[in-house]
Order: structure tokens, then C-alpha cells, then sequence
């Protein structure tokens, strides 16, 4: 009994409100006011769609001991054309080479497509897991519709054959050349159809087909189906494919719209989490549609391991972990939307080493440090000698993972000379609550905000920016650990 067996989910901590993006473009357009009381979720300047999908991991893997066997990573907004996205997660996560890896893309049903072909593989697969992560952070024209749409975020699902907490009762999927917007390879922002055309011919239309589809194939009616998740329409398409399809008006999930945005690909995954941290009962049916030149139609039924399921953090839990963001200008800068004026202290050359990068991937990519067999001392980075005055041990030291270690600041420095999309750049050494200490940046991070002892939680976010070849390089960094995190316990 193939299905989904965990959940996680990370949207990011800013919100930028409409207000300030209406401000600045109701000069020209005085009707983009009457959308001024919702906000979007925003990416900090060192967070895209893969350092958004580890967290989302991180979350869903919460408490499983037995690592994924597969990870599918779905975005049309990944880092890289030709690098293994999807690696990176692996070895952030320290998954293990074994890991097989997709990275699946260029639709916006990419999120739903990876779900479905996970499922399909994991039935009759006993023992088997299959990660799947949906993580969108796309970019928008300043003053386009997109701007106001769109939204930043990941989900992650955990697939397996055994003990579901959704079982999956089978998938149905048409594929349509049905181009409602489309982003050509060297370009950064979608160009969009009109919307009346996308509502009547393809919402209206296409979905229809092929939820009926979904229904005659696998023996159900429409008025069995307890809750249809569809993004789309800002907000509103479920509602829509719901009547023209014959299932229930209130079986229409809203799609957090005003909450964080469309996140893209991976927005019907987060909408799923959300309603199972909440809104779905054991017992009852739910449709996943994903729609993107053709249209993806998943069902599932919830089993009684639902009601006794904790999430992590979740949708919800990341929701609720918000800041309002009114700069529209720290918005543009943080996307690059604009040019702007970095000084001299920005100009420096970011290359890579890549043959450091690959011997050190563990430490760099996984927070992988050592912990002495000897005397059980951990240290990071590791190395030949134990750093125990008592012990000193050569070459005693086994891999140890930091990376779900907590810690507090011992130190730290607010600095406005080294260069920072978000100055001032904080930095110090903090401790390990099982003793190792680390130096390392603070992000998500407002001047005043920390102190010495506050508690932290490592993330993986970006390190720089190669900007003359192309290369973003990741590391971790240390986030002030908040009441609205990690309100979830397995």
C-alpha cells in the first residue's frame, strides 16, 4: 500500500507586503492598490530553491532513522542547467552516494509529476523510500502581475509502500501543449497569456478532462472527493475545476494566496501539507492537481495514522515564522531586479575551487565534522589530532554530523565594512551543545537582535555568488532559534 508516509515543509521568514509594492506602482497603475492587503513570501538574499529544499528535508525527515533510498527535487527555478541539482540536497543532508537522484523541471505540474512517479515506483516496492521536494523561488518583472502572484517556498514528501499516512490510490495525467506562459532558456521571467484564455481553455477546460479521467479510472464519483488541492487562478482555480467537475464547492482548498503567494511547481505540494496539518480527517479523500501543459491528477485517502501524525515545523509552523518586509527596494536588490552599486569591497573574485569543494563536499556541502573514538571529544572541521588537551589522539577520528546539533552565540561582531546584500554582516563563534565549536555567520538576522548565549540551529544556505562564471557556492550558517520554530515534536 504505496503512499506518503511524512511531510515537511519551509517558506521563507520575510514576507514582503503588497502595500510597498503598491506604493511604488500605483503612480502608473492605480488599480494595483485594491491588492495591497496580502503579502508574499521573500527569499533572503543567501536562500534559493535548493537551500529552501534542504529545509524542507530537514523537516520532513524529522525522527525517520532510514534514510531515502531516491530524492526528486521539482523546481523551474534551479541554480544550475547542467550540475546535478538535486546532489547538492544529497549531500546536504548527508544521504549517502547511494542515493539515487531526478531533477525534475521546465512545468509547473514538475512538483506533482515527481510525486506521481515516486508513488508509482514505491507500489510494490516494500522497504523502499522515495524523497520528493518541491522548491520554487522564481523571479518577476517589477510592477508585473507576477510580482504579486508568485511566492517563495518548498514542501518535501516521504514516499513508501509501508504504513502511509495518505494511501495513494492511483494518478491519471494528460499532457497538453497548452502554453499559458513560458520562460525561453536564456531569459529570467516568464511571458504570460492572457488570463481570460488560461481561465475558460485550460483551467476550465483541460483540468476537467482530466480529473474526470482520474475518477472513471480508478471507480469513484465526484461527490466522494473531500478535498481538491489545485493551485492556480490566485487562489482560485480549485474552485473552478470543482464545479465544472461536479465535486463539492466546499471541497475547494483556498491555496494560501494572500498567505505566501503560488510557489510555483511546488505550490500543490504546499498546499497538501498544509491541509494535513489540520484539515484532512482520516477517512477522507483528497485530490492533488498539478497543472502545466496537461494536467496531473493525483487521489489519495487518509488512513488513521493521521490522526496520531506530529509534523515538524511544517507549512503552518513556517507561516507563523514571519517577518514584514516593507522595503520593496531590498526586494529588488535581493533578486536583481536592479543594478545596483556594490563599492570596491564588493569586486572581489568568488572563484570556486572545484577540487576543494570535492574533497571537502562532506564538511562544505554536509557539516560533517569528527568525534574522537578514543574519548568521544567532536570537533569540526575534523582533523588527524583530537582537540582534547587530555586525549590527543592521532588518527582516531570518526565522521560526525553537526548539522541538527544546537548551539549558542559565544561570540559575535555586527560588521559594516565587509560586503553584504544585507549589511551589517554578522558573524562569531558559537558553541555546540555537545561541545564543538564552529566560527560561522548569522543570518536571518536584524541589527540588535542577538546577544551572547542566545540559542541557534544551523541552515544551509548560500555562501557567495561566483558572478563571472556562473557559480553559487553553499555553506552553513547559524539562525537565532525563535518560539515559532521547531514547533513540532515526532
Amino acid at each position: 500500500m504505496a503512499g506518503i508516509t511524512a511531510f515537511g515543509g519551509y517558506v521563507p521568514r520575510l514576507r514582503l507586503e503588497h502595500k510597498a509594492i503598491a506604493d511604488a506602482h500605483s503612480w502608473y497603475d492605480p488599480s494595483v492598490a485594491k491588492r495591497a492587503k496580502a503579502e508574499r513570501s521573500m527569499c533572503n538574499w543567501d536562500e534559493d530553491s535548493i537551500t529552501m529544499a534542504v529545509e524542507a528535508a530537514r523537516d520532513c525527515l524529522q525522527g525517520i532513522n532510514s534514510a531515502p533510498t531516491s530524492l526528486y527535487l521539482a523546481s523551474t527555478s534551479l541554480p544550475f542547467s547542467d550540475r546535478q541539482n538535486a546532489g547538492i540536497v544529497v549531500e546536504a543532508l548527508h544521504l549517502g552516494e547511494a542515493t539515487a537522484v531526478m531533477d525534475v523541471t521546465a512545468s509547473q505540474r514538475a512538483g506533482t509529476s515527481a510525486l506521481m512517479q515516486a508513488l508509482d515506483a514505491a507500489t510494490g516496492t516494500p522497504g523502499s523510500q522515495r524523497l520528493v521536494i518541491g522548491s520554487e523561488h522564481r523571479k518577476s518583472r517589477a510592477g508585473s502581475p507576477q510580482e504579486l502572484n508568485f511566492g517563495d517556498g518548498a514542501c518535501a514528501l516521504l514516499v513508501a509502500d509501508q504504513n502511509p499516512l495518505l494511501e495513494y490510490i492511483g494518478g491519471h495525467a494528460i499532457t497538453v501543449d497548452f502554453v499559458d506562459h513560458f520562460r525561453a532558456e536564456h531569459e529570467d521571467y516568464d511571458y504570460p497569456w492572457e488570463d481570460r484564455w488560461i481561465r475558460d481553455e485550460g483551467y476550465a477546460g483541460i483540468a476537467p478532462r482530466a480529473v474526470q479521467g482520474a475518477l472513471e479510472k480508478h471507480g469513484l464519483r465526484a461527490d466522494q472527493i473531500d478535498h481538491l488541492i489545485m493551485p492556480g487562478l490566485a487562489g482560485k482555480a480549485a474552485g473552478l475545476v470543482a464545479k465544472k467537475s461536479g465535486i463539492a464547492a466546499e471541497a475547494a482548498y483556498t491555496g494560501l494566496h494572500t498567505e505566501c503567494g503560488d510557489t510555483g511547481s511546488a505550490h500543490a505540494l504546499v498546499m497538501l501539507a498544509h491541509a494535513l496539518e489540520g484539515a484532512v480527517k482520516p477517512g477522507e479523500r483528497v485530490m492533488v492537481v498539478g497543472f502545466g501543459q496537461g494536467c496531473d491528477v493525483l487521489l489519495f485517502k487518509a488512513t488513521p495514522a493521521l490522526a496520531s501524525y506530529r509534523p515538524g515545523t511544517g507549512i503552518r509552523g513556517a507561516l507563523a515564522n514571519r517577518q514584514a518586509e516593507t522595503s520593496y527596494q531590498k526586494f529588488l536588490t535581493f533578486n536583481d531586479t536592479v543594478e545596483w552599486e556594490k563599492g570596491m569591497r564588493g569586486e572581489r573574485d568568488n572563484r570556486t575551487a572545484l577540487t576543494v569543494l570535492y574533497r571537502k563536499r562532506g564538511m562544505l556541502l554536509g557539516l560533517v565534522g569528527g568525534r574522537c573514538t578514543a574519548c568521544g571529544t567532536p570537533q569540526i572541521p575534523q582533523g588527524d589530532i583530537c582537540v582534547n588537551p587530555e586525549c590527543h589522539a592521532d588518527s582516531q577520528l570518526e565522521p560526525y554530523n553537526f548539522r541538527e546539533e544546537r548551539a549558542k552565540i559565544l561570540s559575535w561582531s555586527a560588521d559594516y565594512l565587509t560586503f553584504t546584500k544585507s549589511p551589517p554582516s554578522h558573524y562569531g563563534m558559537i558553541t555546540f551543545d555537545n561541545g564543538g565549536r564552529f566560527m560561522t555567520d548569522f543570518t536571518d538576522v536584524e541589527p540588535g537582535e542577538i546577544e551572547v548565549g542566545d540559542p541557534v540551529r544551523m541552515v544551509f544556505r548560500i555562501k557567495a555568488f561566483d558572478t563571472q562564471r556562473g557559480f553559487v557556492r553553499y555553506f552553513w550558517k547559524a539562525v537565532p532559534v525563535r518560539d515559532t520554530q521547531d514547533s513540532g515534536e515526532r
